[in-house]
């Protein structure tokens, strides 16, 4: 019989990506985990600012009781030694004090917009085990993991940032986000409690927050991400699941509530020609391949072309209803308004220090996959 031996290597498939993340927890459970696996040792843990990140996602003008609660800090349990990252995997822990989940009821009507419906299904349990991790208090473990993520990047000169361009339809556009640099930008809209870079627009928000409130309602917008100093080449054109486009993409759509993304011009790209829409590149010897223009927001065929990455995001206003509407019973199925828990009115500005971690570690994991990921040197060498 005929028989032909493959080489026991060709069945071998070593993961793509060696710097992976997950998190654990529930919204009144003990806390947040996040797990990093691939993360390279070296690096200087700053626990000041991670923290300083959580609290920025609590902030901002809109946001409900519980942030009165809590008070987010990170805490090491594993893969830290004497300040350095090791190499292995570290868990971070965020602790709720709000801490009652075994007390909490049932809740009896199916909320719209939420997983209650189709989690409960799924899963052959009540509203309340779904809702607890479907929370949008589980990014809090995210922006504690992006934090880390920043940290790595940082050393590597690349910075992530994001902010809020409107609330609702509130336009918070500012003509200056082109021209200026990450330390002016980050400056500016660390003085607005929108987080945007328009703060003489903040009463236009705060008056349809406050109306909305008033009203039982709430109110998502929109957020813009960049990334800035990103090399030339990551992803890969050779196969739909590594190119980094779909995959920061599908990291800032798996954010609660996020509804939409575009990259660079985005469906505005497709209002126009195409000679309005595709960048020009030019050469010069000190600078290397430049862009006059950057409508493809820094991503060609899935890479990085050198120029920002530039994310926008629409984020869904909050299904959780003070005014709520029409449900049905989870076991009567007869007609009745939907459960109301205590929510936010607008955490548009929170959901900007989530995109902005998120965006973190998508970049740092492909920063891992290029240059390696054992240690941080070993990157900084091959960069």
């Amino acid at each position: 019989m005929f028989s032909f031996h493959f080489p026991p290597s060709i069945f071998y498939l070593p993961p793509f990506s060696m710097l992976r993340y997950w998190t654990a927890g529930e919204s009144h459970g003990k806390g947040l985990i996040a797990l990093l696996d691939g993360f390279p040792a070296g690096v200087v843990f700053d626990k000041p600012s991670i923290d300083h990140e959580l609290r920025r996602r609590q902030s901002g003008y809109g946001r409900g009781e519980r942030q009165k609660i809590e008070s987010d800090e990170v805490e090491i349990l594993t893969g830290i030694h004497r300040g350095m990252t090791t190499g292995a995997p570290i868990t971070l822990w965020v602790k709720n004090r709000d801490v009652k989940i075994d007390d909490m009821p049932e809740i009896e009507a199916f909320r719209p917009g939420h997983g209650d419906l189709v989690g409960s299904i799924k899963y052959h349990s009540g509203i309340r085990p779904i809702l607890e991790r479907a929370s949008a208090r589980e990014t809090a473990a995210k922006v504690a993991a992006g934090g880390l993520a920043k940290l790595l990047l940082r050393v590597l000169k690349i910075e992530v940032a994001s902010y809020v361009v409107s609330i609702g339809p509130v336009s918070l556009e500012s003509p200056e986000a082109e021209t200026l640099s990450v330390a002016e930008l980050i400056a500016r809209r660390d003085q607005c409690e929108f987080f945007s870079l328009s703060p003489e627009k903040n009463d236009q928000a705060k008056q349809l927050i406050d109306q909305c409130r008033e009203e039982g309602d709430t109110l998502g917008g929109i957020i813009e991400i960049r990334a800035i100093g990103v090399p030339f080449g990551l992803g890969t054109h050779t196969q739909w699941d590594l190119k980094l486009d779909g995959r920061l993409a599908q990291a800032v759509m798996a954010v609660q509530a996020i509804k939409g993304v575009e990259i660079g011009l985005g469906f505005e790209s497709a209002r126009r020609r195409g000679s309005q829409v595709h960048d020009p590149i030019a050469y010069d010897a000190e600078h290397g391949f430049t862009r006059p223009s950057n409508n493809a927001g820094g991503l060609e065929a899935g890479m990085t072309n050198s120029e920002p990455i530039v994310l926008r995001a629409a984020m869904k206003p909050i299904p959780t209803l003070r005014k709520p509407l029409l449900s049905v019973h989870r076991e009567t199925l007869l007609p009745m308004i939907s459960s109301y828990e205590r929510s936010d009115v607008c955490a548009v500005p929170a959901a900007s220090v989530v995109l902005e971690a998120v965006v973190a570690l998508e970049i740092a994991r492909a920063m891992t996959e290029e240059f390696g990921s054992d240690h941080i040197g070993e990157l900084l060498n091959r960069q």
